[in-house]
């Protein structure tokens, strides 16, 4: 049943990734003033949304891992695989928005990067996630996962930063499009269809890689739990 269950569900994240780059890439019109290139758009916001959204999975996880590792040890440790996952998974989509960031804006700016507020607060989350994932990678000890949580609630400190840039100042950013004032949001509703469907797809895609990484750290806390007892009984 538990394979039949996975496999239904890489075949729909397949589906709707495939119906999600058609409606991208065809359906979609062509964007009166940037061209083809603004067909990045459908990737580089979907992604910006959901790294925002594994982010604060790892933030809140980090919260009940901090808040019960004393009290409750078994739900301090599937907070802590929920809280690790989650950031993994935020880096994979926080680092597809650096790169598609670039892509669209070497063609439309002339430039691939500039220290623009919104670039570079998002910049700044990657590598806090990323010496996060360090952190956990190469550190060893029983304070490793507390400092981790701890770093992984400053890290998520920067997201309604990033979220706030190109509201609180003026860059280079293009301005948002939705929730930015009058004139913002999708009028076209092949564009916007496209749109919601790549958040669609890459959500269910980033969440079934979030439950497969928990569903690996949990397994991986029972065996160092069993050596760590069997240790304690040998000695």
């Amino acid at each position: 049943m538990k394979k039949l269950l996975v496999s239904v569900s890489v075949l729909v994240t397949v589906a709707l990734m495939i119906w999600g780059y058609y409606q991208a890439m065809y359906a979609a019109p062509m964007e009166a003033t940037m061209g083809d290139v603004q067909r990045i758009f459908y990737y580089h916001v979907p992604n910006a949304m959901l790294a925002f959204l594994f982010f604060a999975i790892s933030f809140l996880a980090s919260l009940v891992y901090l808040a019960t590792r004393r009290s409750n040890a078994p739900v301090a440790q599937a907070a802590d695989a929920w809280a690790l996952a989650g950031a993994e998974v935020g880096v994979i989509f926080c680092t597809v928005v650096l790169t598609t960031g670039p892509l669209w804006g070497r063609p439309v700016w002339g430039i691939w990067w500039t220290w623009d507020a919104r670039l570079t607060t998002t910049l700044v989350l990657w590598l806090i996630y990323v010496s996060y994932l360090l952190l956990r990678k190469f550190a060893a000890g029983p304070q490793m996962q507390t400092l981790a949580a701890v770093l992984a609630v400053f890290g998520a400190l920067d997201v309604p930063i990033v979220y706030m840039a190109n509201r609180w100042w003026r860059t280079q950013h293009p301005a948002p499009v939705f929730g930015g004032g009058d004139d913002s949001g999708i009028k076209d509703p092949h564009m916007l269809a496209a749109f919601g469907w790549n958040v669609l797809s890459w959500a269910v895609w980033g969440l079934l890689i979030l439950v497969f990484r928990v569903y690996v750290e949990r397994r991986q806390q029972k065996i160092e739990n069993a050596r760590a007892a069997a240790a304690l009984a040998a000695e």
